[in-house]
């Protein structure tokens, strides 16, 4: 079953509902995999930036990048509701969001775009799109595109005022007509606090077990990178040694095998069948 807006407003009504899956996703093979599979939604995010583009942060990610990788993800996913990343100052003010976020949505061929933050800027950025048509989820918390504003990467909600102010943000972001929204490194009271208030799903990362979903960078899920993941993700797998170990085995293989001559091909085969 493929997910639309209107089952995702649906399963906040209902006593028993099911916790929503998310995972990011940024290739072709990866998206055909989860095509598969019961995952829910797919994101492309523009952590792609830190996660296969090797940037420091996701801010030098550029749109003609996002529409590369989310195009090729979609191509391998048709049947998942799709979310994809609108990257750094890409959506500063209402005539940038209208354009980037129109550009995004039609070549890419995603279900929803998602915007960082709840300022006024992007308030009205998240409105100007929905009245045009494209589905937004929201995205507050630790923002990765506000990384050198924040200061740096650590848990939100802390203190009395920025829990008031998480909160106020999360009813600003329903308002302004986002059909989810990501709650990432806040604190579980306010998390459960912001899932309790709205009567649109919350996806959580870092933030507790209390919102209506949960999504994970897949890379970190799977042990891809040699950096160890961030603390509330546990790696299922080692795929980095796996790697390793893979290559290592190739380069074994070959050695052995290059002197006898035993690499070949048969008359008229043909090699991709």
């Amino acid at each position: 079953m493929k997910w639309t807006t209107k089952k995702f407003r649906q399963i906040k009504s209902k006593s028993e509902r099911k916790k929503l899956t998310m995972l990011t996703c940024y290739d072709f093979q990866t998206a055909n995999a989860l095509n598969k599979s019961e995952i829910d939604l797919i994101l492309v995010g523009d952590s792609l930036g830190n996660v296969v583009l090797g940037y420091e942060t996701t801010c030098r990610v550029s749109i003609e990048e996002m529409i590369v990788f989310g195009s090729a993800v979609k191509r391998g996913a048709p049947d998942k509701f799709t979310v994809i990343d609108m990257p750094f100052g890409t959506y500063a003010n209402k005539s940038l969001a209208l354009e980037n976020g129109i550009k995004l949505f039609q070549q890419t061929g995603a279900e929803a775009l998602k915007l960082e933050g709840a300022n006024e800027q992007v308030i009205g950025s998240i409105k100007s799109l929905v009245n045009t048509g494209i589905p937004v989820i929201g995205h507050i918390g630790l923002t990765p595109q506000f990384f050198h504003q924040q200061g740096g990467y650590f848990t939100h909600g802390k203190t009395a005022e920025e829990k008031d102010i998480l909160v106020q943000q999360a009813i600003d972001i329903q308002n302004a007509g986002a059909s989810l929204i990501v709650l990432e490194c806040v604190t579980e009271e306010v998390a459960t606090k912001i899932t309790e208030r709205l009567t649109i799903p919350t996806i959580g990362i870092g933030s507790g077990e209390s919102t209506d979903g949960q999504v994970l960078v897949i890379n970190d899920l799977l042990g891809s990178g040699v950096k160890t993941p961030p603390s509330f993700c546990k790696p299922v797998k080692n795929f980095y040694e796996e790697k390793l170990d893979a290559i290592s085995t190739f380069i074994s293989i070959t050695n052995e095998t290059t002197s006898k001559s035993s690499i070949s091909l048969r008359d008229n085969e043909n090699i991709y069948n």
